[in-house]
């Protein structure tokens, strides 16, 4: 006579299943952290960056693996228990093959990003199109992922790529604008024209730094400390100076004039005494620049000439201008030398003859 157990004994297997996957689930969690931790102290010693890399991607896709693997042994478990699990299956195999993709999914993501935002503090190039080519490598990671997951399951995958292309074609009509802007900011950072950090002056006026290069707009930091937003479409297609490229340092030129009856030769060799010594004790004056004077007027009052300086930066060329100025004044004072006063002639015979001919 075959005997009828209660249903809570005959429940009894589910239960033994569940808290044998919930042990292999925190022994193999805690296995993982001690390993992890022994493992980053051993690299914290390695000078390589792509080890460090992949142990930073690597939690939460070991997490997600072992909750695949506490799955697998509950459905073995069941089986050799003798439970029946068909209505189980349908939803186990998914959930196991979903777990998989989305961990391996996770991890290149973790592991593009990672490597973008660690080489990006390295190079200018990269710094400069960081979140640009960040969001392009997770739309791939992702959209890859998501494709192949639905070819796991069964979904067919040619019709959604071939309405993709319908599809793509369509959102590149309705957003003309926003791609012709992404682009735009693609060949910003391909071509390097100005990178993050650069100070540059716009074909409308506009000077700044360059904060940032975005996705659709490049934004420029002006010097009373506002922003300017500029699309990457006009950026891309309009004339810019950028005071940072090919170098930071750039040639500060003064416009000096002379009384006509000064020696142009002393003259020459004072400015060139002025200069050299202006370069080498100002702060941001290039001390190694072979500064020179070119005689090129003879104006309305005085024979003007140029004197070429060196800055190191665009902003710093202000005050090794304004401290030569002061300098060559004074030495001027002391040699002799005349800055003269702009002179205007009145004919006064002129002048009284047109009074003559009005009375």
């Amino acid at each position: 006579m075959e005997t009828i157990l209660p249903s809570s004994l005959q429940l009894k297997p589910w239960f033994i299943a569940a808290a044998i996957s919930l042990l292999v689930l925190l022994a193999l969690l805690l296995s993982k952290r001690l390993i992890m931790a022994r493992t980053n102290a051993l690299i914290g010693r390695s000078r390589f960056t792509l080890d460090s890399l992949i142990m930073a991607a690597l939690p939460w896709p070991l997490n997600l693996l072992i909750l695949c693997v506490s799955l697998i042994v509950f459905q073995t478990t069941c089986t050799y228990l003798g439970q029946n699990l068909d209505h189980l299956t349908r939803y186990l195999r998914p959930a196991e093959f979903l777990l998989v993709i989305l961990a391996a999914a996770v991890f290149v993501d973790r592991l593009c990003t990672g490597a973008i935002r660690s080489y990006s503090e390295q190079s200018e190039a990269l710094r400069s199109s960081r979140s640009i080519l960040q969001g392009i490598t997770r739309g791939f990671v992702w959209g890859l992922g998501i494709l192949v997951l639905m070819g796991t399951m069964g979904v067919s995958i040619t019709p959604i790529i071939a309405s993709l292309g319908i599809t793509s074609l369509a959102v590149a009509l309705a957003l003309q604008p926003t791609l012709e802007n992404f682009f735009s900011g693609v060949q910003l950072v391909m071509d390097k024209p100005i990178r993050v950090g650069d100070f540059i002056e716009l074909d409308s006026g506009e000077q700044g730094f360059v904060d940032r290069i975005g996705w659709r707009s490049t934004w420029i930091k002006m010097l009373p400390n506002n922003m300017v937003i500029m699309p990457n479409s006009l950026i891309s297609g309009s004339k810019l100076i950028n005071y940072y490229y090919p170098e930071k340092e750039l040639s500060v030129p003064v416009e000096v004039g002379v009384h006509y009856d000064s020696d142009l030769d002393h003259v020459e060799r004072v400015t060139l005494e002025v200069a050299r010594e202006v370069l080498k004790s100002h702060e941001w004056g290039v001390s190694d620049y072979n500064t020179f004077v070119l005689f090129h007027t003879f104006d309305s009052s005085s024979i003007n000439l140029t004197v070429m300086l060196r800055a190191k930066e665009y902003f710093n060329r202000f005050w090794v201008k304004s401290a030569f100025v002061k300098a060559l004044h004074k030495r001027y004072a002391q040699e002799g030398i005349r800055i003269p006063y702009p002179i205007r002639a009145i004919n006064l015979d002129q002048e009284q003859a047109v009074l003559s001919d009005k009375q």
